[in-house]
């Protein structure tokens, strides 16, 4: 188990969504964050405040964790003088990162050293098996996005406590690092071998009562040509009977791809319905969920008012107005 609670290690992520790990626990599990911790240069800010590890220590901080979601998942040489020190001071580390701190000597070794526990939680615990298709009892939804990070988590999470507030039947499945972060447990999907990914989503939202849903955390996008293997394990893992597109309408390219413009929605809807199909004939798209957080409160409802409009879908942002709309879809189905 990951000591509880954390120090968020921001490192020199250029901005806000580049640490989204951090972002998430803070806004998810905001009684496990005691504070922020930056490099010079760092251009993130959680709104936390800014400890030394000293500091964090004396707040009651257990864990340091890396909070960055980098390009390619890596430990920064830059960062090594502060997860060492952290170690050195008792502190375990915890990380989402693909580059594992158990490969990383001088981490090893000071974790050896001071009696420390390095948590890779983006390793597979389980050996998945390989993708059945049988359909499974109970429900499940996912998002999907016209490009990475636009809220996929955030839409599932926030449609899983709208649900539980009603009494519902409703469960997150994490698949990603920040998810299996804020929950606890899930799988990290992206760490998979390939030929299990779509196996390890069908292990992770097994048979359950007819009434129930499986909110499964969305990942990559069908259009981002780095990261589409993961959405289409996903798709067809998932098996979802409804799935919502999720959108930032300030994009001006793909994330980390400057030569790659977002698709519409009505892509997004042409191209992910007819693969959720493959594996369930009955799957619906059934909302919109749209990123705002970078509009004015007027002009971001003005957008959602548009897009149902053009759509003919309840269109919302989860997070900021309420997941009220996406949960009566789903009610509706």
């Amino acid at each position: 188990m990951i000591e509880t609670p954390y120090l968020l290690f921001l490192g020199d992520a250029p901005d806000s969504l580049a640490a989204k790990v951090a972002q998430g626990i803070k806004d998810w599990r905001p009684e496990n964050a005691v504070g922020q911790l930056r490099l010079p240069g760092c251009g993130a800010d959680l709104g936390l405040t800014d400890m030394t590890l000293a500091e964090g220590q004396a707040a009651g901080a257990r864990t340091l964790v890396i909070g960055v979601a980098n390009r390619g998942g890596v430990i920064s040489q830059a960062w090594k003088d502060v997860l060492i020190e952290a170690l050195r001071m008792g502190y375990d580390l915890a990380s989402g990162l693909h580059n594992l701190m158990r490969e990383e000597r001088d981490l090893v070794a000071a974790a050896q050293m001071h009696g420390g526990t390095l948590h890779d939680v983006r390793v597979p615990t389980v050996w998945y098996p390989i993708a059945n298709g049988k359909k499974r009892r109970g429900k499940r939804c996912l998002a999907v996005g016209t490009d990475c990070s636009v809220g996929k988590m955030y839409t599932a999470m926030s449609m899983d406590a709208e649900m539980r507030a009603r009494g519902m039947k409703s469960t997150f499945r994490a698949t990603g690092q920040t998810g299996i972060l804020v929950t606890g447990h899930g799988v990290p999907l992206d760490a998979v071998i390939a030929d299990f990914m779509a196996g390890s989503v069908e292990y992770l939202t097994p048979d359950n009562d007819d009434d129930h849903w499986d909110h499964i955390e969305g990942q990559g996008s069908l259009f981002h040509v780095s990261y589409s293997g993961v959405t289409m394990a996903l798709i067809h893992g998932g098996q979802p009977d409804a799935l919502i597109l999720a959108h930032e309408p300030t994009r001006t390219h793909m994330r980390g791809l400057p030569d790659y413009a977002l698709p519409s929605l009505e892509v997004l809807r042409d191209t992910a319905l007819p693969l959720a199909r493959v594996a369930n004939p009955a799957c619906q798209v059934t909302g919109i969920s749209v990123n705002t957080q970078h509009m004015a409160e007027d002009a971001a409802r003005a957008y959602l008012d548009e897009v149902e409009t053009r759509m003919g879908l309840p269109a919302t942002d989860p997070y900021r107005f309420g997941a009220g709309k996406l949960v009566d879809a789903l009610a509706a189905l």
